[in-house]
């Protein structure tokens, strides 16, 4: 006889109708968001932008019903992630950008779908199958510059359920992240003739990178490029906005 048999038959015995909660591992998992460029959701987990709520401990966890056109999948606990009004960083993209999914939970997924201003620009067509920890899509803008907030969906295969992420962009020059001020010159990018400061040892997740910070992961040195504290999955071969292989 079956535990669950056995605990309905003595309490039976002793008149007590026995009732069964059924749990629902659908919302209660974590789940996963664009950690490169950083989403919203990124950005307020790395602490680079304040008073963003709860989101800062849970960046993988904006879910919610398929269809939706918004930031924090109408969640209210989430609402900062859809003001627009906020000083959302940007990063600075060319033409073509290459977006980084962390999954902290490998849905079965049907498709993966980017926005601008409603206009669906791509999308990749899964058929079902279970993604790998980490995706990487590589998404045209379709020619368009300046700044921009780009939407990304992930829509689950066996559940009415979608995960959000909004990425801010500068396409092309002007604008940008606030980080760090250079004197012009006549080069495309600003170059530095510093010594770069000495590996600092083996990547670590949970801990504050400063930029300049050198970490070795896999065998190989990096530098970090915008200061963050690090989290499971941002590892240096998945963030190429936040670490530069040397």
């Amino acid at each position: 006889m079956s535990l669950k048999r056995k605990l309905a038959v003595a309490l039976a015995a002793v008149g007590i109708t026995p009732f069964f909660v059924v749990m629902s591992a659908g919302t209660a998992s974590a789940h996963g968001y664009i950690s490169s460029p950083p989403s919203r959701q990124a950005m307020c987990a790395q602490g680079r932008v304040s008073n963003c709520g709860p989101i800062v401990y849970e960046p993988q966890s904006v879910e919610g019903p398929k269809g939706q056109n918004n930031c924090h999948a109408g969640l209210s606990q989430f609402a900062q992630l859809n003001d627009d009004s906020r000083a959302w960083p940007t990063t600075q993209v060319g033409n073509s950008v290459t977006f980084n999914w962390t999954l902290t939970a490998r849905h079965s997924t049907s498709t993966w779908q980017y926005f601008v201003g409603g206009s669906k620009i791509a999308e990749f067509n899964d058929g079902g199958r279970q993604p790998a920890a980490t995706v990487t899509h590589n998404v045209g803008l379709g020619g368009r510059t300046g700044r921009i907030k780009l939407l990304a969906v992930w829509n689950i295969a066996d559940t009415p359920m979608a995960f959000y992420s909004c990425v801010d962009l500068q396409v092309g020059s002007g604008g940008g992240t606030p980080t760090t001020t250079t004197t012009p010159t006549t080069t495309s990018r600003p170059t530095t003739t510093t010594t770069a400061p000495p590996v600092g040892g083996t990547w670590a997740p949970n801990t504050a990178y400063s930029v300049g910070s050198q970490v070795s992961y896999g065998g190989v040195n990096y530098r970090c490029i915008q200061a963050h504290t690090s989290l499971v999955g941002w590892e240096p071969p998945n963030t190429a906005s936040l670490w530069q292989r040397l």
